[in-house]
């Protein structure tokens, strides 16, 4: 099982001292009780009074993403004190697939903690029988006015006080870049991948997915049209993006659906850009080609080969793959961890103090200096009229250029060294066998592998110096195509 840690010091006679005995007492009771520590939370100087802790509330959203199944503390109390917070917490914890344990006490909760649990649920429940007719029917007014009727908001909206559709200036233009993506080819694999790296979220704060990014490609509401229980207002929500391209999109969205098995079928070669031939330098690419008995054979040639300009053997895809894998993994030292993380954390500060946004910066700095200025000179009687609107001017060039930083700031990942740490060593611990952990493995760390007929070379991220490893490939490689009745083109 996978659990995390929370420990918590006030600031009333505890010091830096007790967090560092919490932890303690949790790693030993994580190793009798056979759980994996994958992270840590902890609030320094805060009260247990209340559940309003940075970290707390950190870990009770960051379990929906069910990365982790229990919580260990030190002892309950380090969790809440205060019976309705923890019992809150916990309800929501336990919708998340999360269990709380205690490294000192020998029961999950007490008898009344229980059943408070139990009051909330109740009560929950018989709210949302007593009010769900009411809610419908309010919600139904709302639609009738093409207003919004609660949830989440579709990225690219906001809603104003009197809860109209309003273009939200800095999440539209990703909208429009993920119906562009889509439109010139990209796949929803790929659009999502550079989104989640941008580390650009949903309308609900979580990583994109096929499922979110699908929700989003067929909305309506971006053209314009709001919908509501199977019924259309045209013109109900304002535009987004152009008829054009949003059912050119559903156009190429159609055609993909009606070609799911050639997809599923497609061997997918994961050092393709980073495998090169060590005779000639040129890239290698991924072949199959079938046999005598049919069965289907997954290799790497030069490209030069092909040609005829190289007589560098071929090499069976898995062997190649599962080899580079093994020596990426051999890489994920606590050494290699501290100092891979050091290098992005830093690189994320160069890129978020770019040129561009130290001249947004000066300027909001500029222009607040100067709204301060306006207002002080109000305070000493001056021309109040021309003054304030004067002061309105200045409100909007504040919010453009807060919009600018935005746009400015999406385009920048932003990570820490300790989250970075804490990726690398869940990176660590993954299923070899699982393609995705492979791909994620070797985009991450490997750049780029040379091939002998008898040796590699591996130029890792992570490494000031390439890894050489002498290895007999001769009973791995084909190296007569006769064999093959058959060959496909290079994937």
């Amino acid at each position: 099982m996978n659990v995390v840690i929370y420990a918590r010091f006030s600031s009333h006679s505890q010091t830096e001292q007790s967090i560092e005995g919490q932890l303690a007492s949790c790693y030993d009771f994580a190793e009798r009780q056979g759980y994996t520590v994958i992270g840590e939370y902890i609030d320094r100087a805060l009260s247990g009074t209340t559940d309003n802790r940075p970290e707390f509330q950190r870990m009770i959203n960051d379990s929906a993403k069910k990365v982790f199944s229990g919580i260990l503390v030190y002892q309950l109390d380090r969790f809440a004190r205060n019976r309705y917070d923890s019992a809150v917490n916990k309800q929501k914890l336990k919708k998340n697939g999360v269990r709380v344990f205690s490294a000192r006490e020998n029961i999950s909760d007490d008898a009344s903690g229980v059943l408070m649990e139990a009051v909330l649920e109740g009560m929950a429940e018989y709210y949302s029988k007593e009010l769900s007719q009411k809610i419908k029917r309010g919600m139904d007014i709302n639609a009738s006015k093409c207003l919004h009727t609660g949830g989440s908001v579709a990225l690219g909206f906001s809603v104003d006080r009197d809860r109209h559709y309003q273009i939200n200036e800095n999440t539209a233009p990703i909208v429009r870049k993920i119906f562009e993506m889509y439109a010139s080819g990209d796949t929803v694999k790929q659009i999502c991948d550079y989104l989640n790296r941008q580390q650009i979220k949903t309308s609900r704060g979580g990583l994109f997915n096929k499922n979110s990014l699908h929700r989003m490609l067929i909305n309506k509401r971006y053209i314009g049209i709001y919908t509501y229980m199977g019924n259309e207002t045209i013109g109900g929500v304002p535009r987004i993006i152009s008829d054009e391209l949003f059912y050119k999109v559903q156009e190429i969205m159609e055609k993909n659906k009606k070609a799911p098995a050639r997809a599923k079928a497609k061997e997918e070669y994961l050092l393709t850009t980073k495998l090169f031939c060590g005779h000639c330098k040129e890239m290698m690419t991924g072949i199959s080609g079938t046999s005598k008995t049919g069965k289907i054979h997954n290799y790497y040639t030069c490209n030069n080969r092909k040609k005829k300009l190289c007589d560098k053997k071929n090499v069976q895809k898995d062997y190649i793959e599962d080899l580079v894998v093994s020596l990426t993994l051999k890489q994920l030292t606590d050494e290699n961890i501290a100092k891979i993380a050091d290098a992005v954390a830093a690189l994320c500060k160069q890129e978020k103090t770019n040129p561009n946004m130290k001249r947004l910066t000066k300027l909001l700095h500029e222009n607040e200096k100067a709204t301060d200025n306006l207002l002080k000179a109000i305070e000493q009687g001056q021309a109040i009229e021309i003054i304030t609107q004067r002061i309105e001017q200045k409100q909007q060039e504040k919010t453009e250029i807060e919009r600018e930083i935005s746009i400015e700031s999406i385009n920048h990942v932003d990570l820490s060294e300790p989250e970075i740490k804490f990726f690398l060593s869940r990176l660590r611990d993954g299923d070899i066998n699982d393609t995705e952990y492979k791909r994620l493995l070797i985009t991450v760390l490997v750049n780029s592998v040379y091939l002998y007929d008898d040796k590699i070379t591996v130029i890792f991220n992570s490494s000031d110096k390439p890894i050489k490893v002498d290895v007999s490939l001769i009973d791995e490689i084909e190296g007569d195509n006769s064999s093959f009745m058959s060959a496909n083109a290079p994937s």
